[in-house]
């Protein structure tokens, strides 16, 4: 920040605290975006409750985790109806807003007169519909009306909210990588891996077990191992299908992963393995190229922008003896690994958390100057 930009007060709604147990990329973007700009901002960020939450003072954020804080959906739920007596609350001369599931929005331009950025990795309400017959789609485009700001995280999502908010400022931003994936070196291949949260009707982790089912039947010998890093809501459903399958012996489900562990398992990977129904940025993609193993990704939603250019194998969505195919063909090629693993680490430059957090924070500039702009000319 250069002499004379003003310290602002920025209200971050973020409905998920990076210790949450089952938090998402999301979290881990607003811990890392804000922790960069808490020197030069006074950052508050509110989170849904959950078990054993505290509020707290971390990396120079004020985390406040809203109540219940009982660990079971209520928590979630009540995160949505507090969100207005929470703006009301705290003062601030920004808010940022994450969309999030179910039905993406809050509505907190309801409740402020400050400016709003629409943080935006998430718009899957017809999805969520789907899976509990619910209108949530509903819900969203009602809210969306209330937005003119965004930020998304991939230049696809910024063209499917252009789509509905045509006369709207949108900035796509990406998410960002840990600098540890470019530390961390590539080692003799002893696995396919999986990362990312247990929930099969966005993440596709049904449709993996399936492939790997498959991959058993047409190797010539014994497999590598499947080992499954995360946790979510489908843990026991997806354990029960590897049982039916017959693959329970090969599949290892390790819970969360996180940090340097992650990035081993990472680097001791033939290949990590992305089956997702759909995706808004992909974080995982990224990381994978980012240490330098193979990526194999049903290609939905950004994932060609986000992963494409540093090599990544593209299946055409849920053709899973077509993924399986590439996953073979990828245990068993053994030339041009060096060459892919710089292709990838070059591609992924682009995703360096200090850029993203100052492209993160020009945003928020340029909108409070619009918005003290705009009430100079209603006067």
């Amino acid at each position: 920040m250069t002499s004379g930009q003003p310290r602002l007060r920025i209200l971050h709604l973020a409905y998920e605290d990076p210790h949450q147990p089952g938090s998402g990329g999301g979290s881990v973007r607003t811990w890392e975006i804000n922790r960069r700009l808490a020197d030069r901002h006074d950052i508050s960020v509110i989170t849904a409750g959950y078990q054993d939450a505290v509020e707290r003072i971390e990396d120079g954020i004020r985390w406040i985790p809203l109540r219940p804080r009982t660990g079971g959906k209520i928590d979630r739920l009540a995160y949505f109806a507090q969100v207005g007596p929470a703006l009301h609350r705290w003062s601030h001369d920004l808010v940022v807003e994450d969309f999030s599931a179910p039905f993406s929005t809050a509505f907190s331009p309801l409740f402020t007169h400050a400016p709003v950025v629409a943080s935006v990795q998430w718009m899957f309400a017809r999805e969520m519909r789907r899976k509990y017959h619910l209108p949530f789609d509903w819900v969203e485009r009602l809210g969306l009306r209330r937005y003119y700001d965004f930020i998304t995280v991939s230049s696809w999502l910024a063209r499917e909210v252009g789509r509905r908010k045509p006369k709207a400022i949108i900035e796509p931003i990406p998410n960002g990588i840990d600098e540890v994936a470019f530390r961390t070196e590539p080692q003799r291949p002893q696995h396919l891996l999986f990362v990312g949260r247990l929930d099969a009707a966005q993440k596709g982790v049904d449709l993996l077990l399936d492939i790997y089912a498959r991959l058993c039947r047409r190797f010539d010998g014994s497999p590598p191992p499947l080992l499954i890093a995360g946790d979510g809501p489908d843990r026991d459903a997806l354990v029960a299908r590897a049982e039916q399958l017959g693959i329970a012996d090969r599949v290892e489900f390790l819970g969360r992963v996180e940090g340097i562990e992650k990035f081993r398992l990472m680097a001791e990977a033939y290949a990590v393995l992305m089956p997702s129904r759909f995706e808004t940025f992909g974080i995982v993609a990224a990381e994978a190229l980012a240490v330098g193993v193979p990526l194999v990704a049903f290609d939905t939603g950004p994932l060609r922008e986000v992963a494409g250019g540093g090599g990544a194998s593209l299946v055409s969505p849920f053709d899973l003896d077509g993924f399986t195919t590439v996953v073979l063909n990828v245990i068993s090629e053994h030339d041009g690994r060096d060459r892919a693993r710089e292709k990838g680490r070059a591609w992924t430059q682009r995703y360096r958390w200090d850029e993203i957090a100052m492209r993160q924070e020009r945003h928020y500039l340029q909108t409070v100057e619009r918005s003290i702009e705009q009430h100079a000319r209603g006067r």
